[in-house]
């Protein structure tokens, strides 16, 4: 067994074990996120992930306005052995010519996205859901994005969660919980705030908080996880390059939370590579691994376009880290003093 395939448990709160490979793979670009794949393409690489021992996928409705959710569940087929997510949130909707709402995804289906947190919403989301992935049943429902990067402001996002909580969009998933439709709950967003809310309003079983705990980014380290290990929720580590940069390095063009690196974020990431290459290691094998040994962390999702991505990340999610590289990286102060890592 690879130490991507390495097998981490969670217990929910309804006493549901949860197995979660520390690698998983995120679904966004089998979406056709930038670039449009074939369905067999985005099924090759499904099934490279497979073979090499991934045993968690998250998937989401908006990925591909429901591409991603239908690809995945023709790749996996009748396979029910690994863990899979999706997320409630958007509806999708058919649009008129000129109308579609695909955004950085291309060539997607007629479709537009409609929000809808409500006890209704969340319903007929899963049903769709599960009828794009040839289900009866997934594992884990995510709230998706109740956050201000999607809906524009601190109050619109709290707008979002009161609806997700006054409108019976909670209750909806707590019910789908008690009755095995799925096994845990929680959301999936960019942001730290709402999970805490969250934590304070709800009872989510784990969260899949992106870009916010990263070589780059450690702001979750001394806000939510703490807070989720202290009430023994699960954490799943997306975006662990901040969409891009640490993967390619500070390169001219390179990508910092899907928008242009800032000078500050270059400079920041050439120091981490510095520091890297003298241990003889990648910059995304540290970014890779390094948000799996944050507080209440459960596993790291990365994407994968091709079946040569999925290979890369395996392997270098698998190299051996000196524990030299990670106390070098603290004492250049690049990374947090109290951040846990094996050395």
């Amino acid at each position: 067994m690879t130490g991507a395939a390495a097998i981490r448990t969670l217990v929910t709160r309804a006493g549901e074990r949860l197995a979660f490979t520390a690698l998983g793979f995120g679904t966004a670009p089998l979406g056709n996120m930038h670039i449009a794949l074939t369905d067999a393409q985005a099924q090759a690489t499904v099934r490279r992930a497979l073979d090499l021992g991934l045993g968690y996928f998250d998937t989401a409705p908006l990925y591909g306005l429901g591409l991603a959710e239908r690809r995945l569940g023709e790749a996996l087929g009748g396979d029910g052995s690994p863990l899979l997510s999706t997320k409630v949130g958007r509806l999708l909707e058919p649009s008129a010519a000129g109308e579609g709402s695909g955004g950085i995804y291309v060539e997607t289906p007629a479709l537009k996205v409609a929000f809808d947190y409500s006890w209704d919403g969340v319903m007929r989301s899963v049903e769709a859901s599960l009828s794009r992935l040839g289900r009866d049943r997934v594992d884990i429902l995510f709230v998706h994005d109740v956050d201000v990067a999607t809906h524009g402001s601190p109050a619109a996002a709290e707008a979002k969660i009161a609806e997700l909580m006054e409108s019976g969009g909670w209750r909806a998933l707590s019910e789908l919980r008690a009755g095995g439709v799925v096994k845990a709950i929680g959301a999936g967003v960019n942001e730290c705030a709402p999970c805490e809310r969250l934590l304070a309003l709800a009872d989510p079983d784990l969260f899949l908080l992106a870009g916010r705990y990263t070589l780059l980014d450690p702001s979750a380290l001394t806000s939510v996880l703490p807070a989720c290990q202290k009430k023994g929720v699960g954490v799943v580590m997306g975006g662990p390059f901040n969409s891009g940069i640490l993967a390619t390095g500070s390169a001219p063009g390179a990508k910092y939370d899907y928008a242009d690196a800032s000078p500050a974020i270059l400079s920041a990431a050439a120091a981490l590579q510095t520091v890297c290459a003298r241990h003889g290691v990648d910059l995304a094998t540290a970014a890779l691994r390094y948000p799996l040994y944050g507080p209440a962390a459960v596993c790291v999702l990365a994407g994968g376009r091709t079946p040569d991505e999925v290979s890369h990340n395996v392997a270098s999610f698998d190299v051996s880290i000196p524990p030299d590289l990670w106390a070098e990286l603290k004492h250049e102060k690049l990374i947090p003093q109290d951040a846990p890592t094996p050395c």
